[in-house]
This record gives structure tokens, sequence and C-alpha cells, in this order.
């Protein structure tokens, strides 16, 4: 330990407690040696401490300077030894002599499971000082319980009053504190915080309170501090909140778990710090958001620092502020990339209010719409609420334009005779443009209240419509017809015979043929039978030809017709 192998005591080559007149003349000594460049040896540089050198005056000054003042001399008097009685007096030949470990049983005797008193206090500091020199946790916890010990008994004065003079006044308090801030130093960067807790676990709660104050501070001041200038800083450039609030997490995290592990979740200084942070993050997410999402879709970034900040928050308060705001940007993610559509959907109806209840402006609205909602469909999903909320609109101002437009034109049939029949004719034509617009709606994802109500209005104008001799069937039905139809042709045009009078004909001709014909000799019969015979095969292959052309024809409108069934459907 530094506060040891480079002690003032231990390079002025003195025992603690040596007297003045001792200092002066081994100061004295030292000096003129030192002039020269000539080394002097003291008993006490024990060899399992590294070596002393003697030889630079700036440091032998130095070392005799640092012993001047009472403070100094209890500070460093507590990392070196000094003899005050006995078993101090037959200790230390020990270490002169180089046997550390004969000099730890002697002092063991004295001090272990011992208290401390006016006859013994100088062997709990040597016994610490040896311990403090260890190479394991254990000795060293050992040291510091000793030094502790030794520093918060009453007879701490005795030892003040041993290495300074009568006049000096101990603050036990302060001189605790003044050695574990030197402890600290000397085990920064070697052991972590919560290590070297556990160095001071059997010290007294004060101590422990004043680690906590020492090993926190530090921490919560830079936490404290990055989060008001990342405050400052975002207020004035919102579009660079995202990256403020990463770097003020990422540069927080270390010392907020450092705090964590000290303090523990449940403690108030932590809650507050970690909710302090918490929050500021948080912000940070909520304000980039808002800064761009008219412009761009910062949803990842936001959400990233929104669940950064809850990794962190401990309050119900904190807590569901941020589960809020998730909850508000993972929604908006999700509508995101189809706002272009929705933003259509929304200006298309917005419009709709604006103008003339005629049936082409609902067919209008809702054939505009209908490949916007379908591409919201495919991203939100059938099920989604905004989805069905925003289809519904669409089918429900579509709607109760068709039923204003139905009820004008029912209600403008009047006057005289050809009034009446130019109104009747205007009103059929109205109802069957209805109807086909009402059964569009059949393939649009509506809420239950709207569906039930579009079916009901279907229902009733598809009984207006048979009334009025209108056919009621809906586009599918009527494909459907079509193709069953042109199926029933296609297995009339399979089982018909083609030309079947020109090859009945010609048969016939070639049975007469056949016959016995009186002057006709055997070679112009089977001339005639050979010509014949070519054209019957002529006929059928005529037949067969445009038999199959047909069934391709026939089969092409049915396919023409499944396909444009399917579009519906």
């Amino acid at each position: 330990m530094k506060l040891i192998q480079d002690n003032p005591y231990r390079i002025a080559g003195i025992l603690a407690n040596a007297s003045a007149r001792e200092v002066i003349r081994q100061k004295g000594r030292i000096t003129r040696s030192a002039g020269i460049g000539r080394h002097i040896e003291s008993e006490f540089d024990f060899s399992f401490l590294n070596a002393v050198d003697r030889t630079d005056q700036n440091e032998v000054s130095k070392a005799f300077a640092g012993i001047e003042q009472n403070q100094d001399k209890v500070s460093h008097s507590l990392f070196w030894f000094l003899k005050t009685n006995t078993f101090d007096e037959t200790a230390i030949n020990y270490l002169i002599n180089g046997d550390r470990e004969k000099a730890v049983e002697i002092w063991e005797k004295v001090t272990y499971a011992k208290e401390i008193t006016s006859r013994n206090f100088s062997c709990f500091n040597n016994i610490g000082t040896l311990k403090l020199l260890g190479e394991s946790k254990q000795e060293l916890q050992e040291g510091i319980e000793a030094k502790i010990k030794l520093i918060e008994s009453p007879t701490f004065e005795n030892f003040g009053q041993t290495v300074a003079d009568q006049t000096y006044t101990i603050d036990n308090q302060k001189q605790t504190e003044k050695f574990v801030d030197d402890i600290l130093k000397q085990f920064k960067g070697k052991y972590s915080s919560a290590d070297t807790l556990k160095l001071f676990s059997n010290c007294s709660g004060t101590i422990q309170k004043y680690l906590l104050q020492k090993f926190t501070g530090e921490p919560l001041h830079k936490i404290e501090n990055q989060i008001e200038s990342t405050k400052n800083i975002r207020k004035s450039k919102k579009s660079g909140a995202y990256e403020l609030g990463l770097k003020l997490f990422m540069n927080c995290k270390n010392d907020l778990e450092c705090l964590k592990s000290l303090l523990g979740t449940r403690d108030l200084k932590y809650k507050m710090i970690a909710d302090n942070l918490a929050k500021e993050v948080m912000q940070c997410g909520i304000d980039y958001f808002q800064e761009l999402k008219e412009s761009k879709n910062p949803s990842e970034e936001g959400l990233k620092l929104l669940k950064y900040a809850q990794s962190i928050a401990l309050g119900t308060q904190t807590r569901d502020r941020i589960k809020e705001n998730i909850n508000g940007i993972e929604e908006f993610a999700k509508i995101a990339p189809v706002k272009i559509e929705l933003d259509f959907v929304t200006q298309k109806l917005a419009r709709f209010q604006n103008i003339s209840d005629t049936v082409s402006n609902a067919k209008e609205l809702v054939m505009s719409c209908k490949p916007k909602l379908l591409s919201i469909k495919k991203s939100l999903g059938a099920d989604n609420e905004l989805y069905l909320n925003i289809s519904s609109a669409v089918v429900g101002n579509a709607q109760g334009m068709l039923v204003t437009a139905v009820n004008e034109a029912q209600e403008n049939i009047g006057g005289d005779m050809f009034q009446r029949l130019l109104g009747i004719s205007s009103f059929k034509n109205i109802v069957e443009e209805a109807l086909e617009v009402s059964f569009m709606f059949r393939k649009f994802d509506l809420n239950y209240d709207l569906k039930n109500h579009c079916n009901q209005n279907l229902k009733a104008l598809k009984g207006l419509a048979e009334q009025l001799d209108i056919a009621t069937l809906s586009p599918e039905e009527k494909i459907e017809t079509q193709i069953r139809k042109l199926q029933n042709e296609l297995s009339r045009t399979r089982n018909r015979i083609f030309f079947e009078n020109e090859l009945k004909s010609a048969n016939q001709k070639m049975e007469e043929i056949k016959q016995w014909q009186l002057f006709r000799s055997q070679e112009t019969r089977i001339k005639q039978i050979a010509d014949q015979t070519k054209v019957i095969d002529s006929v059928k292959q005529k037949a067969e030809t445009n038999k199959q052309s047909k069934i391709r024809e026939l089969e092409a409108q049915i396919s023409t017709q499944k396909q444009e069934l399917k579009k519906l459907k």
C-alpha cells in the first residue's frame, strides 16, 4: 500500500512516536548524507517493504515537512508503526529481523477479541498497518477494522497525544473520514465500489453511511448535471432530441447501475434519480417524435428511447406515463405505412360532405376508396379497429347518400302523365344504379351494426326493384348465371354433330354409289367410291374443326367470366 510504502515516517527512518529530539537528529543525519549522495539506512527499513531511497534531498525534505503539523502526524501515524509497550518492542524487533508472522502473533494476543485501552492502542494500530500490507481481501478487511476501531475509540485521544503533542485536540469523526478518504484513494481503480464496501462491511453504521455518500455523491452529481444539460439543449433543438436522449442514457447507464448496486431500488435517492433520468430520456423520445412525425416516421427512434426509459423507471406515475406514450407511438407506427392511404380516404370523406346527393357520387366514393382500404387492410389486418372504422365510414356515408338520392327521386314522380312517365323512368334508372352500388357494400369489411343496416337497406331496395321489374341479381349472381348458361352450351356443343345434314347427304350418296348400276364398269364404281369417301372425310374434318373452335370459344368465355367473378369476390 502506497500510504505505507511512501509514508514520511518510513522515509525519515523513525517510528511514528519518535521524540522531537529524535526527529531533529534523524533529519540532520539524512540531510547531510543526501547532500553528498550517500544513503542512510534505518533499522525500520523492514525487509518485507520495498527499498527506500534517502539520497534525494527534495524527497527527504518533503518527508520531514509532512510530519511537522499535528494533523499530518496523526494521519501518517495511522499508516506506520509506533512503540509504547513491551509488546510493541518485541514485535518490532521481530519485524527488524524479518519475522513478520511472529510480530503478527504477538500483536494478535493483545488485540484479538479485546477492547482498546490505554495500554494496547498502539498494538491495534501496528497490527492494522501489517494487515493493510496483506495481499488478501481478508487481511485488508481486518486491517481496516483495526484502524477504524482505534479511531472511533475514546482511547484514540491517547494515540493522538502520543504521536502529536499534548495540545492537539482529537476529532474522531473527522479523523475517521480522513482515514476512509485515504484508503479509498488507494483502492480506486483496483476494487469496485461493491468490493470496497465489503471491506468496510464490519465497520459501524456511521462509516457505512459515509461510504455511501462518498460512492453515491459523484455518480448522483454526474447524472443530475447531464439531465439538466440535456434538458436545456433539447428545448432549443427538438429535432436532435433522439441523439440527446440516447447519449444521456448511455452516459448515465453505468453510474446508475453503480447507484443501484450500492443503494438498492428501494432507496429514495435511487428512486428519484432513476425516475428523473427516465423522465428526461422519455421526453427526448416524445419531443423527437412530435417534431418529426409530419415529415417522416420517427416511431422507431421514439420507441427506443421510451423503452430505455421504461427499463429504469420505478415510480408508478412515471411508468404509467411511459407506457401511455409507448402505446400511442406503437399505434402511430402501425398506421405510418398507410398514412398516404388514410389521408386520401379522410380527405375524400371530408369533401364528400359538401357534394350533391347522387348515386354516381356515392359510387365514386366507394370505387376510389376501395383500393386504398385494401392497402390499409393488408397492412393493419382485417380485424384492426382503425381499419374497420374507416371502412365503415366510407360505406356509411355512401349508404346515406344512396338512401337520400332514391328517396328524392321517388318524391319527384308526379305532374301530368308525361312527367310521371319521365319520373318513373328516371326513378328506375336510379334504383338500378343504387342496387349496383349497394351490392358493392358487401365487399367491404364493416362493423356489426352497419353491416346489418346495409343488409336491411339492400333488402328494401330489392323489393322496390321487383316492383319496377328490375332484375335484382347481384353482379356475382349475374355472372354465375351467365357461367351456367355457357357451361350448358359447352356441354351441348360437345355432344352436337356439326354439319350433320351435309354429312348425312354425303353418306346417302355413298350408299347410292355402292348400289349396282347398268353399264357401269367395276373400275368406275371403285373410283366413285374413293371420290365420295374423300368428300365425307372433308365434311367430317370441317365439322370437327368448327366444333373444336366453338368449344374453345365457349371455354374462353367461361374463363373470362370466372375471372370477373373472382375480381368481384
